[in-house]
């Protein structure tokens, strides 16, 4: 009796086993039918493993897989000039990428957004007023509902944005591969002159004045006056081109925000920028990052006439009196911006 019962028992966990195998078969055939029917969408290298707000998609998800037929022509402009960047990179490799390892230091210029999961590198002379007025709108959690409600200085002061140098390493290289990241430029003697007329022109600009203007003058002006040498301003455009070319300024250290090239700034060799947008479409290229990042519905890139803006011809007349040698020389230093960025090289130069 002991026996048969402890024979059945036996027979008992045999049917046990082969009910599972067989129940655990017939789930991986469940599964296999299934992935023939619906394959897993394809994973894009550059959206990383991003876990979506509520439920919903984020900006780099909608840029790279856009779930609405209006985005995608966009998307492959945006696409054209990711391509541009790297193939000039790779062209360039030896002047472009002379720091394999960037530093906190090299990642000030790069303002986060954690609630929307962007970061925007900030170039001076490129619109950047009026996006960090956007930034602090996307980020202040209500505090802020319209940009130009934020006066211009406000802006700028450091402590209302966080910047990506302001994390731990691992925490960097979490935001880097997993929020959409971005940047604007500009035609980059635009942007030059631009940042001359601002700094040197206006009579606000004492700081400015003081600190370079003064400098400028000291070496580049012949019979200077003592007024001139003291306050530093009304320094002239060939006195500042001379200033950005001269090998001692280079010596001394990197150039200053407002006129340092937009490859120095951001790093686009070593960043891998989601979507570079130009001053020149500065609406349409706002308004669709804002698309992606679903606020669109309450917030819009603010737009104003400026009479002062400088433009290409007023660029052309401010390099009529520069030297042919200085040209090439200040060309040779924007070149990587005018490659990378597709600006072509402006006609009014006369190189050597």
């Amino acid at each position: 009796m002991k026996q048969a019962l402890l024979e059945l028992m036996r027979m008992s966990r045999i049917c046990r086993m082969v009910l599972a195998t067989c129940l655990g078969s017939f789930i991986l055939v469940i599964f296999y039918f299934q992935s023939m029917f619906h394959p897993v969408m394809r994973r894009n290298p550059f959206a990383g493993d991003v876990c979506c707000r509520k439920g919903s998609r984020n900006a780099l998800q909608e840029l790279y897989n856009p779930t609405q037929l209006e985005y995608s022509s966009t998307a492959v402009l945006h696409q054209m000039r990711r391509d541009q960047v790297a193939e000039t990179c790779r062209a360039y490799s030896a002047s472009s990428r002379k720091r394999r390892v960037l530093t906190p230091g090299d990642l000030k210029h790069l303002v986060v957004d954690e609630d929307h999961e962007m970061i925007y590198c900030y170039v001076p002379k490129v619109a950047c007023t009026n996006w960090k007025r956007v930034m602090m709108v996307l980020t202040s959690r209500g505090k802020y509902s319209d940009p130009m409600d934020i006066p211009s200085n406000e802006a700028h002061v450091p402590s209302n944005l966080k910047t990506l140098n302001q994390y731990s390493i691992p925490e960097i290289n979490h935001r880097l591969k997993s929020y959409l990241k971005f940047l604007f430029v500009r035609e980059p003697f635009e942007r030059l002159v631009s940042a001359y007329r601002n700094k040197f022109t206006l009579k606000y600009n004492t700081s400015f004045h003081k600190r370079f203007g003064t400098k400028i003058i000291r070496r580049y002006r012949k019979n200077a006056t003592q007024e001139a040498l003291h306050n530093g301003s009304n320094v002239k455009f060939q006195e500042f081109v001379g200033y950005l070319v001269d090998p001692t300024t280079q010596r001394e250290g990197p150039l200053n925000e407002h006129w340092q090239t937009v490859y120095s700034l951001c790093h686009p060799c070593h960043i891998h920028y989601d979507l570079v947008g130009k001053y020149e479409t500065l609406e349409e290229d706002s308004n669709y990052i804002l698309r992606l990042a679903g606020v669109s519905d309450y917030l819009r890139f603010p737009t104003y006439a400026k009479s002062t803006r400088t433009t290409d011809e007023m660029t052309a007349e401010f390099f009529q009196n520069i030297s042919s040698r200085h040209q090439t020389q200040l060309y040779e230093l924007y070149k990587l911006d005018f490659l990378m960025f597709n600006y072509s090289t402006p006609s009014y130069l006369k190189m050597d």
